[in-house]
């Protein structure tokens, strides 16, 4: 054999020798460097901090969660009922209107001469009546002397009753010519909104054009649907309670913009396409906060759970045999418990119907590293684990050091 092999040799088998004795050092914990061989022991970790929130007992309103559409309570397309040139209109465009307020003016002149004839048509045909009946009244005078016949006198009788009948005629076309009048004002049925105009004054406008758009806010409505197995729930809350409050949130569902409604239908029957059904609520709206065609998410509280238990919505794990959470043992150890969560007390909150005592404390941040018994470090919201001393993080370095053992 040469001698670059026998080198070769003793150099591979001194590498082996040297990593086998390495790896039989690292592989001995208790035999490592540090008092009592507890090398092993300077690695263990510490208490894991966590956040935790006692269980209360409150008052807990039930809600059900919808999304809705803001309607005016009523809308009005004004049209008018007589044609006739546009003199002039009388409100401001997004303004408010009131009940009655003459909002367009038509050229009421065509219409005054209309009834003017009706009028003098009027007298003419009375002063007619008036002749008959001073005739009549002489015939039957006279009848009684025989010097009118009986065929005369019914003549006269019938002059009469048709002269009465063309008065009331006349009467009639008076009422119907002062109707046509009054309609070249064009009122407000109803204190409302007015939207932009839709015909501009000096057009001849007729009973098919659209002056303006009106809409009822005050109050105003909410149409929202639920699903269908809500539709026992709702009913019987009604029947309870007499009314349910209703509150309009914006769409991320972070303010209230109108909490004074009630509800004031349900549906009388269920959409079988959506298994759907609507329902209305009204608003006062005093403050204009709710504007029609608007999208607002509904909160419709149907009961109240008197002295319910409650805890963070975060704490509430969900695993393969259902929800928990973890709560603080005996000796700050964590503990896991089964709860059943009955419902939603809030956005953050959760309604706990069993699996839970009050004043227990819920884990709510950093639970994902927790195991049952695992030893925590509670903190309550907001605190923080304090900065550890210098004298801390030399001892920390001097177990880290220990922990890896002797280079070689």
């Amino acid at each position: 054999m040469s001698r670059w092999k026998i080198a070769l040799i003793v150099i591979v088998v001194l590498v082996a020798g040297l990593l086998g004795l390495r790896m039989c050092h690292q592989g001995a914990p208790g035999k490592g460097a540090g008092p009592g061989g507890m090398a092993g022991k300077g690695m263990q970790k510490g208490p894991v901090p966590v956040t935790v929130v006692p269980v209360v007992r409150k008052n807990v309103p039930i809600y059900l969660t919808a999304l809705g559409t803001v309607q005016a309570r009523y809308t009005v397309s004004v049209q008018p009922q007589v044609t006739g040139r546009l003199l002039g209109l009388s409100f401001t465009e997004g303004g408010e209107v009131k009940k009655g307020q003459v909002i367009a003016r038509i050229d009421p002149r065509p219409y005054r001469s209309v009834y003017d004839q009706a009028t003098a048509r009027l007298q003419q045909d009375q002063a007619q009546l008036a002749t008959a009946r001073a005739n009549l009244a002489t015939s039957e005078d006279l009848i009684k002397k025989g010097f009118v016949s009986r065929l005369n006198l019914e003549t006269q009788r019938n002059t009469v009753r048709q002269l009465k009948a063309t008065v009331a005629g006349d009467r009639a076309s008076i009422e119907a010519a002062r109707i046509n009048l009054d309609y070249t004002s064009v009122k407000a049925p109803f204190d409302a909104l007015a939207g932009i105009r839709q015909v501009d004054p000096g057009n001849v406008v007729s009973t098919n054009s659209t002056i303006v758009v009106l809409t009822q806010v005050h109050p105003i409505n909410v149409i929202f649907t639920l699903p269908e197995k809500d539709l026992d729930r709702v009913r019987r809350a009604q029947r309870d309670a007499g009314s349910l409050q209703v509150a309009a949130l914006d769409r991320v569902d972070r303010h209230v913009i109108a909490d004074n409604g009630v509800l004031e239908v349900i549906d009388n029957q269920i959409n079988t396409s959506t298994g759907t059904f609507q329902l209305k609520a009204r608003f006062a709206n005093k403050g204009d906060s709710l504007w029609p065609g608007q999208f607002v998410n509904v909160r419709m509280r149907i009961r109240t759970v008197d002295n319910g238990m409650v805890i963070p919505t975060q704490a509430v794990q969900r695993g393969p045999d259902g929800d928990y959470v973890y709560v603080v043992g005996k000796g700050d150890t964590a503990q896991m418990r089964n709860v059943v969560v009955s419902g939603e007390a809030s956005d953050t909150q959760s309604l706990i119907a069993s699996g839970l005592k009050p004043g227990e404390r819920v884990v709510t941040e950093g639970q994902f590293r927790l195991k049952p018994g695992s030893r925590i470090k509670p903190y309550k919201p907001g605190e923080v684990p304090q900065a550890p001393t210098a004298e801390e993080l030399k001892q920390a370095a001097r177990q880290a050091d220990r922990g890896r053992g002797p280079r070689h």
